[in-house]
């Protein structure tokens, strides 16, 4: 008590004593006598909260002091919880065969176990903080808002181990309440459609004592985003498909991409798949999803989205090969995932194929920032990939898509005239663009040269016994067909860079154009020759190309020559690959025929806003 207040009221007390009749400290007033000064009344403030639980709001892998109280409840850039969709198979339970309704189903999320302490990385913590006072007689239940109860799981930690926590049922007495609890969360799925869920979960602990509720804390927590590969990013890992029945066709494909790979020193090397389907760029696509981990680290699961291409192949509905993201694939921190129409279109199935997939690398236009690049695809209102795979895609919120018209071209990818590499550029990147025109003019300058009889494809046969391939430059410049369908792609393919260059400020000088001519197939255009844009690039300096077979004019390829010259300006070497058998002929090129698995950027997808 202040010293003015104390000595105020030991005055009134000796006063009191000296009044007859006095009440003092029966709380009554004589009749008749002015009311007494007192104290001013204790204002009682509000009894802070007691029940606690805690996530790790600040994203600093841990959950530590009072720095992940603020907010806690809330997800912004700056703040917030995120937890995996635990679709992995850590302990290496789940089988390498089986049918396309069933693969998916076995993950460590679709059990009511922690399966090891790999599985327990994959999981977001929790914490109850004790509660010595906790009320007599109280017991406390915890449960999760309407839309993420479907796809959430909780674990409680106990001696024995980690118990699947049932909302309905389960309970914490006044002795646990006390000592606090550990719990663990997972998702059981990614976001399939953002207008069923979108990826947020809360989740609330109600502690009720006397059977009325005496306190309630709420946390929030965001899954993690599928978010994909773009070109910029090193690979650590390539695909590619050794034709199972016919294993020696593969061979010079197989050997010079594996040179080139070995070149750009990928960690991983080259690992083939054994299926009788050798586009193994089209039936799965990889990415990754993350959470924060201890030192500014990020926790990652690695990701292969299955095409939704049905027929081509097997009894079931999908195309065979995209089992492979099950059935190769899955393991500890990598997820399969597929996501289909039952009633797709099949003349647009080609579309669904992920040559129809790509990712424009970061970059920042006006206030706008795409700091994980964005989807690139082929599709417009009447030629569009399978839409719930599309809403799938969508609902990652990470990557908003671009789309291109790829409806003229036959088999519909935007890999046939669209590539990007790392360059010395302020972007740090340039687009490799299709070229017809460039293509006809490097070929009228080399007959007005005065070798118009050099021939291109030498050696080289069309596909299905169409005969001879080589062809001299005046006949292919002497051709209605090549120059009426190149002329043609020229203009689609303007258009395509006209809605990219709007979408990310692309100049000019950030685009290469690479030439080669077109022709028609099945009433829609096809690269006539290799089409070296459909290339990919295995580290900062090495792009892996197809080779193009073109006219040799003083000891040089002249349509290699140009490429080579182009990327060498921003430190970027060719590394050419035969795909002549296996891959032109039948309307595809080396991008078709590879995959990789890429280093996860250091760009923390929880910082982008998004």
């Amino acid at each position: 008590m202040p010293h003015a207040t104390r000595a105020r009221s030991l005055l009134l007390v000796l006063l009191c004593a000296c009044v007859p009749g006095s009440t003092e400290g029966t709380g009554e007033t004589p009749s008749g006598a002015m009311p007494q000064a007192t104290d001013p009344p204790i204002v009682e403030k509000p009894a802070p909260r007691h029940v606690d639980l805690r996530v790790d709001s600040n994203r600093d892998g841990t959950i530590a002091g009072d720095a992940d109280e603020l907010d806690e409840d809330k997800w912004t850039k700056d703040r917030g919880a995120v937890f995996l969709a635990n679709l992995d198979d850590d302990e290496d339970r789940c089988p390498r065969s089986g049918k396309d309704a069933t693969l998916p189903r076995c993950n460590d999320a679709a059990d009511d176990t922690v399966n090891g302490a790999d599985d327990l990385q994959d999981l977001a913590p929790v914490k109850l903080l004790p509660w010595a006072n906790a009320p007599d007689g109280a017991t406390a239940t915890i449960d999760f808002d309407e839309a993420s109860t479907p796809h959430v799981q909780l674990f409680k930690k106990t001696d024995a181990g980690y118990e699947l926590w049932n909302p309905a049922e389960d309970t914490l007495d006044q002795e646990a309440l006390k000592k606090g609890q550990d719990f663990f969360l997972e998702a059981t799925d990614i976001v399939r459609d953002a207008d069923v869920w979108s990826g947020l979960a809360d989740v609330t602990i109600h502690v009720k004592a006397g059977g009325e509720e005496k306190d309630s804390d709420t946390v929030r927590l965001r899954v993690a985003p599928v978010i994909t590969f773009h070109h910029l990013l090193e690979a650590e890992e390539i695909f590619a498909t050794r034709m199972a029945s016919e294993p020696g066709v593969s061979d010079d494909f197989l050997a010079d991409l594996e040179s080139a790979v070995t070149a750009a020193g990928v960690p991983e090397g080259l690992r083939e798949i054994k299926v009788d389907d050798q586009w193994t760029q089209d039936f799965f696509e990889t990415g990754y999803m993350s959470m924060p981990a201890a030192g500014g680290k990020q926790h990652v699961l690695y990701v292969a989205y299955r095409s939704a291409n049905q027929g081509r192949g097997g009894g079931d509905l999908l195309r065979l090969a995209g089992k492979f993201v099950f059935t190769g694939f899955r393991g500890k921190d990598r997820i399969g995932i597929q996501q289909y129409s039952a009633r797709a279109k099949p003349e647009m199935d080609s579309l669904n194929s992920f040559g129809n997939f790509e990712t424009v690398p970061p970059y920042t236009l006006g206030d706008e920032r795409y700091p994980l690049g964005r989807v690139l695809r082929g599709s417009v209102k009447s030629w569009y990939p399978d839409p719930s795979f599309t809403k799938m895609v969508d609902g990652q919120k990470m990557q908003p898509a671009i789309e291109v018209d790829t409806s003229w071209l036959s088999v519909g990818h935007i890999d046939e005239t669209m590539s990007f590499v790392k360059a010395s550029s302020p972007r740090g990147w340039v687009m490799l663009v299709n070229d017809p025109a460039l293509a006809k003019k490097l070929l009228d300058d080399a007959s007005k040269a005065g070798h118009g009889a050099v021939k291109m494809f030498v050696g080289k046969r069309w596909g299905w016994g169409q005969g001879d391939a080589d062809i001299s430059i005046d006949e292919v410049l002497a051709s209605k067909e090549i120059m009426s369908a190149s002329t043609e792609a020229a203009a689609e393919i303007d258009a395509q860079l006209a809605i990219v260059k709007k979408a990310t400020g692309l100049t000019d000088a950030e685009i290469i154009r690479v030439p080669y001519l077109h022709w028609t197939s099945f009433s829609r255009s096809i690269a006539f020759q290799p089409g070296t844009v459909n290339g990919i690039s295995l580290s900062d300096s090495v792009f892996g190309a197809p080779d193009p077979h073109g006219p040799v004019i003083g000891g040089k390829d002249i349509m290699k020559d140009h490429l080579e010259k182009a990327l060498q300006a921003h430190g970027v070497t060719v590394k050419w690959i035969e795909n002549w058998d296996l891959y032109h002929v039948q309307m595809g090129e080396v991008h078709c025929g590879s995959n990789a698995v890429r280093k996860v950027p250091d760009v923390k997808w929880w910082e982008t806003g998004r």
